[in-house]
């Protein structure tokens, strides 16, 4: 009977035109999908927030072994090359002297496809760097573009569903993807990065890398300052548009791994110089967006470039198997002296990631050797499949009084504070501006560039089925900038005032 009632319940809430409400996994109802909890409109996201690590930790688990995201790439062997003492604004290790060399690799991936997809589909580029630091591993995670589609990683496994192949028919398709996008404002800078030429990188030497999301930089004193990356390759930035792409896809699938193993193997090294920018934590709400939103940009007019090294890759992988793909990443790998923003994004990453992994290699992905530490680990976790830690001796936790080998807390390494006010929260962050630095991106291009654009977001926009979701898209593209939202109208054959009937 129950069972009856409750179909019917279903059933007649559907008949009105009522969704039904969306649950966790547990059938409790969701009061808010969109923005995960913190502390006071600004703060950190909050472990307790149920249904955001729900989602995330369902999400890492989707699929094994390949990796959810990113799981077509290749990787190299270098190193990184300090330019001078930072110490003044960070105590990290490896940034500590002019012409400290520091042992990396780098992984670089195509985000959304397959591992067998073709490496020249338009998406964007992973740039992932581990530091293998003496004083233990900093992994610096990030992409070919500065920005991300969404601010809060409570949206992120339902971003990429959409981008995904559909469940029903295992193809990618506009109409998945620029539904979830309709209703993401936040996206549009994003958006027309990746259907701008930056969104087919013609190889992996030749593009930049960005950090996308604020850290924070700590020195000994203390003192936090707020930085960004940029990684700006040295052999130029190349693209390719869509019909080249088509010559390059019809040779080679794989023209990025080639094109990096035939040049290192050359001995044709590539480099990229990392800069970052700073702010100060008081200036962070003097601007008309939020610093740590990871969909915006810190102009240089606020925030100036400062070189701090140059990274030279020059060894290949001799296993595909056991270095680049057992190769684990995360952005809560961080070295004293370097902390995680409050970027909402950033701390939803600093959890999936790393559980990821785990679920990924198991428990121990940190003994394989590509992940490995260059120096001891002195820990008291033990045991786990595949464990290698040598464990010696009775004592595996501490405080102890023992007369083996115990550990001791080292004051020097603590995490900085971070003054919290106000009440925990559900609520959006407190600056949107969602249009204007996408505007201003379109209008950096050249007038061929914004030919290219438009038409590549009108190819995709032309195969979505639902006129509402085309207005909405067109409109998010208007508010960027007038002609950007013009053009796009015209060639998908769409009347602009309907555009706006829509908007209101």
């Amino acid at each position: 009977m129950q069972r009856v009632l409750l179909t019917l319940a279903i059933t007649g809430a559907l008949s009105f035109g009522q969704k039904p409400t969306l649950t966790t996994n547990g059938g409790v109802p969701v009061g808010d999908n969109q923005n995960s909890k913190t502390a006071g409109i600004d703060g950190p996201v909050l472990l307790e927030d149920i249904h955001l690590i729900e989602k995330l930790a369902n999400f890492d688990r989707e699929r094994t072994p390949e990796r959810v995201v990113h799981a077509r790439g290749a990787g190299a062997y270098g190193e990184f090359v300090s330019d001078g003492d930072f110490s003044e604004f960070t105590r990290a290790s490896f940034l500590s002297a002019s012409g400290k060399s520091t042992p990396v690799f780098v992984r670089f991936s195509t985000v959304v496809h397959s591992s067998g997809s073709p490496e020249i589909a338009r998406d964007p580029r992973g740039f992932a760097t581990k530091f293998y630091t003496d004083e233990g591993n900093y992994d610096l995670v990030g992409n070919n573009l500065p920005v991300f589609f969404i601010r809060d990683a409570i949206k992120f496994p339902d971003m990429v569903h959409s981008l995904k192949p559909s469940p029903v028919t295992n193809k990618q398709d506009p109409n998945r993807f620029f539904d979830f996008f309709s209703h993401i404002p936040e996206s549009t800078q994003m958006l027309t990065f990746v259907y701008s030429d930056l969104g087919v990188p013609a190889n992996y030497r030749q593009m930049n890398g960005f950090g996308v999301h604020a850290f924070k930089w700590v020195n000994k004193s203390n003192q936090v300052r707020y930085v960004k990356y940029t990684w700006k390759t040295q052999q130029g930035v190349k693209s390719l548009t869509n019909a080249e792409a088509e010559k390059v896809v019809a040779k080679d699938w794989g023209n990025a791994t080639t094109d990096l193993y035939e040049n290192i193997g050359k001995g044709n090294n590539p480099k990229w110089e990392l800069f970052v920018q700073m702010l100060n934590p008081a200036d962070l709400d003097k601007f008309d967006f939020n610093p740590l939103d990871a969909t915006k940009t810190w102009p240089e007019s606020i925030a100036k470039l400062q070189k701090v090294g140059t990274m030279t890759l020059n060894k290949l992988p001799q296993s595909f198997f056991e270095e680049t793909e057992q190769a684990a990443f995360s952005p809560g790998n961080l070295v004293a002296g370097i902390e995680a923003s409050e970027d909402r994004l950033l701390q939803g990453r600093l959890f999936s990631y790393f559980d990821t992994q785990r679920h990924r290699l198991g428990g121990n992905f940190q003994q394989i050797v590509i992940n490995k530490p260059q120096i001891k680990v002195m820990s008291t976790n033990q045991g786990g499949a595949l464990s290698q830690r040598g464990q010696k001796g009775d004592v595996n936790y501490q405080p102890s009084e023992a007369d083996e080998i115990t550990y001791r807390d080292d004051n020097q390494f603590r995490y900085s504070q971070t003054r919290l006010t106000g009440t925990t929260v559900q609520q959006p962050i407190g600056k949107f501006n969602n249009f204007k630095q996408a505007g201003e991106l379109y209008r950096s291009f050249t007038v061929a560039e914004r030919e290219r654009l438009v038409a590549n977001l009108a190819g995709d926009l032309s195969a979505v089925k639902n006129p509402k979701i085309v207005r909405v898209m067109v409109g998010n593209f208007y508010k960027a900038d007038v002609e950007y939202g013009t053009k796009l109208a015209k060639a998908l054959g769409i009347d602009l005032q309907e555009v706006m009937k829509a908007d209101d």
